[in-house]
Order: C-alpha cells, then structure tokens, then sequence
C-alpha cells in the first residue's frame, strides 16, 4: 500500500461540463483509491468492476454516484506507484488541468509520495483482444514494452506506431488528450467537450494543429497515458509489469476489457 504524506486541494474546469469542480485528497490506510462525490458518505472505488460508462472518457459508479474523466487521474497514480488515496470532488467530474498527467503527476510529488519496494507481476497466460481492426495484446516478457498503433485522418497520425520507454516517460506523462476540430461543435451539441480549450487539448485541424505539440506524436503518447490509467483498473500498476503489450486502432472501451481480463490474470513474480 502506497498513499501520499500530506494533503493535496486543487480545483479546475471539467472537460466534459466545464464546471468548476474542487478536489481535496487525502492520505489513506484503506488499501484503495476512494472518490467521494458530492457530499456522499459511500465511496467510489478506482477498479475496472466500477466502470459505468467508457463513452468519450471513463466513468466510474457506485449506486446513484458517479465520477468521470479519472483516467488522467489514475494514470497519475500508476506513475507514482499511489495505491491509496481519499478524494474528495465537489463536482461529478474531475478537472481537466491541462489535458495530461502533468499537473497530478507533481501535485503528487510536491505531497510526497511513500517509498516501498516496487512489486513486479506478469501474465499467467497471454491477454488476447481482437475485432476487426482493433488489436490489444498482452504477452509475458522480461521487460515492460508497450507499443500504441493509431490510423487517423491527419498526415502525422496516419498508421503511426509509437512505443513507450524509459526514456520517453515524461513525454508520455504530459501528453494531453485530443480530438478532431471539425467534430467539436457537434460534441457540443451533445453536451460534451464543453471545458475545451487551446490549453487543455491539441486540436487535429487539417494536416496541423490548433496549439504546438510538446513532443512529436504527442496525441499518440496520449493514447498510451490513457491505457496506462486504464489498466490500472485492473488492480495492478501496468508499469510494474514485465509483459509485452501491443495495442492497434484500440480506446477506452478497448482498454477497460483488457483490464478486466488482466484483472484475473496478474500474477506476482
């Protein structure tokens, strides 16, 4: 168990509702990263069995309360090794900050973070995901590798591979989350992406961008932070495993199935 050493209070616009949506987190013995939404005395745990909703961000539930957007959140979590944490939102949202981990990644550290042995895990078997173009595969190997395939209509982004290493981690902790400018309004209209901004998301415009990238790739390194903080809902910290893991075409809902599959087959070396 690994939880922070001091009390963390931000707040932020949401992405989804732009909303102003104040977090307070606290250290915790409970073993498990609670949200506690709105006032409510029951908690809603951070686990794959808590998804409610992958439709544009992950949701989490439990009874009549729901949290969304915690991937970013999570994927904070994975970076900095937390297993344990009390979050309190005033909102059903957590703040967008500025689209990636960054901010929660040095929220964290500037708490302090816990130091305990790092624990090491595996696959008991390998983790297959196939449909038609969408591929998510997970294999035993000695090291973590994890390659990200995606096929957009922008020149940048068209069948582009990009893989993840220790050299590239920052790049992946503050690659922001994207989207297509022309299918904005239409969002919108549906009352999503309504905390938008030129600071929080790249907008793929054309064979450009709305804002300059913070690395080459930057929305495919973002692909791979989201799958980060989605098999972190399996219960294991994907980058703790030594396994092999190569993902096409794939998203959220993509990533919350392989979770739950992961979630049964982890095991500790």
């Amino acid at each position: 168990m690994t939880t922070i050493l001091s009390e963390i209070d931000i707040s932020g616009n949401s992405l989804m509702k732009n909303r102003q949506s104040c977090v307070r987190i606290l250290p915790s013995e409970s073993g498990k990263i609670r949200f506690f939404v709105e006032n409510s005395t029951e908690p809603i745990i951070l686990d794959v069995d808590s998804v409610d909703s992958t439709n544009h961000c992950v949701v989490l539930k439990h009874k009549k309360s729901k949290i969304m957007l915690t991937e970013h959140f999570s994927a904070a979590c994975a970076f900095c090794g937390i297993t344990s944490l009390d979050v309190y939102v005033s909102k059903s949202e957590m703040p967008i900050l500025d689209g990636s981990a960054k901010q929660w990644v040095e929220l964290f550290q500037k708490a302090g973070v816990e130091k305990v042995k790092k624990e090491f895990f595996t696959v008991s078997e390998p983790i297959y995901y196939l449909n038609g173009k969408t591929h998510l595969i997970i294999l035993p190997d000695e090291e973590l590798n994890i390659t990200y395939s995606v096929n957009y209509d922008h020149p940048d982004l068209k069948n582009r591979w990009v893989s993840f290493d220790k050299k590239n981690l920052q790049e992946i902790i503050e690659a922001r989350t994207f989207g297509f400018l022309k299918d904005l309004k239409k969002f919108q209209l549906f009352g999503f992406a309504r905390g938008v901004t030129y600071e929080n998301t790249i907008g793929l415009n054309g064979d450009g961008y709305t804002t300059e990238l913070r690395s080459q790739y930057e929305p495919v390194k973002h692909k791979i932070l989201d799958l980060i903080g989605d098999l972190y809902l399996s219960g294991v910290n994907p980058l703790n495993l030594k396994a092999q893991i190569i993902v096409k075409e794939a998203g959220h809902a993509v990533h919350v199935k392989a979770a739950k599959i992961l979630k049964e087959k982890f095991v500790k070396l």
